[in-house]
């Protein structure tokens, strides 16, 4: 009986919790809707990365809004923010941070760390695939530990710590494929597209006056934090996560599903699947829900997965994308 009572005490914690969070994303969502316009779909799915605790790939073409999305969510967050253009000639230390030597009054010299950008709450990696892949792999431990070593000394990052990178398509110019490892990293991938015809005539209207508005913060980090941990507690029924494992499996080749085992080389992890229970809790919570559904994983598998996965070069040849795979595999009844 005391189990029972326990049981409903923290049910009923969780549902002010998350009636609390839902105030705060609506009006974290309000005020990025004053800035941004026309990317919702966009602006959820990097919403639901950073909720998650994790970090975000946008790609699109350059001048859709890619960077000033990341800033004006840093501004809105209460996040502590850097910005990094990747460029070729950028170096790891450029974004690590390098040692010095210094001398004293008296001569003596000792080696002084100097932090670079990387440590920030929240790090914007612009157009991150025009650096070399030496550079990219520069951010592989911060964003899977939260911290740096440099030169055998370990140094945490500030938390909450978030990366959110933009990446132009790889069809243009000047640009190098991140590596595998590192994709795996960001949470979701996010496509940004161009705005509809309404949404491009207000974004002329609203920012070639003398005027335009600016967003200001609405939550802190802390806060963040706090939403974060309360997503991690949210209960996912059975069905979800068997509707997560068979998705990601079905991704695999090797595992029978004979539109995978055609076109795909190679497949998702078992991060693919740690994404789906973080973003599909998130959506959830987003859509002020308190438990995720079958279709929150259906929902979330493209972003989720497109990232962790690699056409056959026959599937390519015949002109296949991942989108077509991925929402084959998605219509399967995972019920």
């Amino acid at each position: 009986m005391c189990m029972d009572a326990t049981d409903a005490n923290t049910a009923q914690e969780i549902v002010a919790e998350a009636e609390k969070a839902l105030e705060d994303i609506q009006k974290v969502k309000a005020e990025v809707s004053k800035v941004i316009y026309g990317q919702e779909n966009v602006v959820e799915s990097v919403l639901l990365a950073v909720l998650s605790g994790g970090h975000a790939l946008l790609v699109g073409v350059p001048g859709l809004a890619k960077t000033k999305l990341v800033s004006t969510l840093g501004t809105v967050l209460g996040l502590a923010g850097n910005r990094i253009q990747f460029t070729p000639d950028l170096m790891p230390s450029d974004i690590l941070g390098s040692e010095v030597l210094e001398e004293s009054d008296t001569g003596r010299r000792s080696f002084r760390f100097i932090k670079g950008p990387v440590f920030a709450q929240l790090l914007m990696a612009d157009e991150i695939n025009r650096a070399s892949p030496r550079t990219q792999s520069a951010l592989l431990q911060s964003m899977q530990e939260y911290a740096v070593t440099i030169a055998g000394q370990h140094y945490d990052l500030p938390r909450p710590f978030h990366v959110l990178a933009t990446q132009n398509p790889l069809e243009q110019e000047g640009t190098y494929p991140l590596p595998e490892a590192q994709l795996d990293r960001f949470l979701l991938q996010v496509n940004v597209g161009y705005p509809d015809i309404a949404s491009e005539r207000r974004i002329l209207l609203e920012t070639t006056g003398a005027t335009e508005e600016t967003a200001r913060p609405v939550i802190t980090g802390e806060r963040l934090m706090e939403i974060q941990s309360l997503i991690r507690k949210m209960p996912v029924s059975e069905s979800v996560l068997e509707a997560i494992l068979e998705l990601v499996r079905a991704a695999r080749p090797g595992e029978g599903f004979e539109e995978t085992d055609r076109t795909v080389a190679w497949g998702p992890g078992p991060r693919a699947g740690q994404a789906l229970m973080l973003t599909a809790r998130a959506r959830a919570l987003y859509q002020g829900r308190l438990a995720p559904s079958v279709d929150d994983v259906k929902a979330l598998a493209a972003p989720v997965l497109q990232h962790r996965m690699a056409l056959t070069f026959a599937a390519r040849a015949e002109g296949i994308t991942l989108t077509d795979v991925i929402a084959t595999i998605a219509k399967r009844d995972f019920n």
